[in-house]
Parts: structure tokens; C-alpha cells; sequence
């Protein structure tokens, strides 16, 4: 099943890159490799290394999610509406409130990034409302939308590196934590619903 292999890869990559920082509080070689090529690529666009970090912070992305709950809601697509109202915050939360006070700290940087999880939450949610939107909807425009999402929640990680705000590791473990939430909160919702549907049956 894809959806539980790349949850599965998310764990994965959030757990190795943690453990292989921790005691360290030095740049790895991925880190050494990437932040400054990031960097050099964004240098040439000030304007965007300044703004795209406010975009992947708390208001904008409140305002995000509840954007897409009342989207859902209108569309009448309830467990959409439940699964942006829940994942965003549960990602934001495991991000902030577990993961960086014991596993970033004891690491010596923040880690994961907080913008990306909360920005890669919002594109995966998307993505799975997309690739189960009706029929009648483009697939080249569901699959250009996509992208967009996924670019825009790239381009805000790869802003906080460029401001030395967060490492490369710290990004990518932020869009591993962010996308694996949202693919958990699928499954189990998918899961709510078969078992509420057994039971409505006569």
C-alpha cells in the first residue's frame, strides 16, 4: 500500500537523521553539502528569503488550515474538513512540543524545522484532497496544483535555511514529520470510516 510505505519512510527518515545528530551539535555532511548551495540558489532572491518565512508561521498558517476546513465544509467533504482540522495541529504540536525539546535539544539545534512540517502538512493535505477530488476534475490540474503545493512548501524550508534559521536536516525532517502526520490521520480516518460503515450495515 503506498500510502503506508511513504508513512513508513517518513518515520524512517525523521528517526535516522535524528539519531545520527544526537551528541553532536555539529553540521553532518548532508548539512555541509546542501546549506550552502541553498543558500547561494536564494541569495539571488533577498525579497523571497525575507518573506517566505512568514508565510510557513503561526498566523499564516492558521489561517491555512482554516481555510481548507471551511473549503471542505462547503464542498461537503466532511473528512477532509476533519483531516486538516486535525493533522496541521498534530504535526505542529509533535513538532514543537516533542520532538525539539527531546530530540532537538539533545542534538544542539532545532530540529525538525517547524515551518517545514507545518508547510509540508498543508501540501500533503492538499495533495490527498486533490488525488481523491470528483472525476470531473483535470488530472493535469490536480497534478499541476500539487506540485504548486509541494514547490511553495519547499521554497519555504529552503528560505529558513537560507536565513540560518534551520539546517538541511532540520527541513527535511520537518517535511517528513509534517507529511507523516497528515498520511497517519488519512489512514486512521480511512480506518474510522470502513469500521463506522460495518457497523450502520443491517
Amino acid at each position: 500500500m503506498p500510502t503506508v510505505a511513504l508513512l513508513a519512510a517518513c518515520v524512517a527518515v525523521t528517526s535516522i537523521l535524528g539519531a545520527r545528530s544526537v551528541g553532536r551539535g555539529l553540521p553532518g555532511w548532508l548539512d555541509s553539502a546542501f546549506d550552502s548551495r541553498i543558500s547561494d540558489v536564494m541569495i539571488r532572491f533577498p525579497a523571497l528569503v525575507r518573506w517566505l518565512p512568514y508565510l510557513g508561521s503561526l498566523g499564516p498558517v492558521t489561517l491555512m488550515t482554516l481555510t481548507l476546513v471551511l473549503t471542505c465544509a462547503v464542498a461537503r467533504r466532511w473528512r477532509g474538513a476533519v483531516l486538516a482540522a486535525v493533522a496541521v495541529p498534530a504535526a505542529v504540536g509533535l513538532t514543537e512540543y516533542v520532538l525539539k525539546p527531546y530530540v532537538g535539544q539533545a542534538i544542539g539545534h532545532s530540529f525538525p524545522s517547524g515551518h517545514a512540517t507545518s508547510m509540508f502538512a498543508l501540501a500533503t493535505i492538499c495533495a490527498v484532497l486533490l488525488v481523491n477530488s470528483p472525476p470531473r476534475a483535470s488530472g493535469v490540474l490536480r497534478l499541476l496544483l500539487v506540485c504548486m503545493a509541494l514547490l511553495l512548501a519547499a521554497a519555504v524550508a529552503a528560505a529558513m535555511v537560507a536565513s540560518g534559521a534551520h539546517r538541511f536536516t532540520d527541513a527535511v525532517a520537518g517535511a517528513a514529520v509534517g507529511t507523516g502526520v497528515v498520511l497517519a490521520c488519512t489512514l486512521a480516518l480511512d480506518l474510522v470510516t470502513r469500521e463506522a460503515t460495518k457497523e450502520a450495515l443491517p
